[in-house]
């Protein structure tokens, strides 16, 4: 198990925790981060590519909140997803996470409109900073853990007499 795999698994613990704590604060935990949190660490992505995707995901959880908000009927539950799917293709966000992120409104029924994005926004950038201190923290080890052994070799090759 790596180090990435370990710290988003904390990650969640800790959003599941303060959403079970604080009653403000459920809207953090949906089930659609553990999907989102298993795309991040499962395939590599540039950060651009990840700022991406959470502004799409910020996109179709404010797509599906509009919808519900205008009326939580059958149509504007097949016109929310017909939309995000509109938004999923024309900007190549390839990550079907997204799709469900704009469809939790009609099953949560958030009393706000922008309580799901705001919440989908907060999370998945809560992730990214958690990736990225990750990917900081295991460069940080491996240049201090792999720099001795490098620096010695190289002493040597100086100093072939010895």
């Amino acid at each position: 198990m790596d180090i990435k795999t370990v710290a988003i698994a904390l990650y969640l613990l800790l959003i599941y925790w303060l959403s079970q704590s604080f009653p403000t604060l459920k809207p953090l935990f949906y089930p659609t981060l553990g999907a989102f949190s298993y795309l991040f660490v499962s395939r590599a992505f540039a950060m651009k590519d990840l700022m991406k995707l959470v502004a799409g995901a910020g996109a179709a959880s404010a797509i599906g909140s509009l919808f519900y908000a205008m009326h939580a009927g059958l149509w504007t539950f097949l016109v929310a997803c017909l939309c995000t799917i509109l938004v999923i293709r024309k900007f190549h966000l390839n990550a079907p996470p997204i799709l469900a992120v704009s469809l939790i409104p009609f099953f949560s029924q958030p009393t706000y409109w922008w309580v799901l994005p705001l919440s989908v926004t907060a999370s998945l950038s809560g992730l990214l900073v958690i990736l990225l201190l990750t990917e900081l923290i295991t460069y940080a080890i491996k240049k201090r853990l792999f720099k001795p052994a490098s620096a010695a070799s190289t002493e040597k090759l100086r100093n072939p007499a010895q």
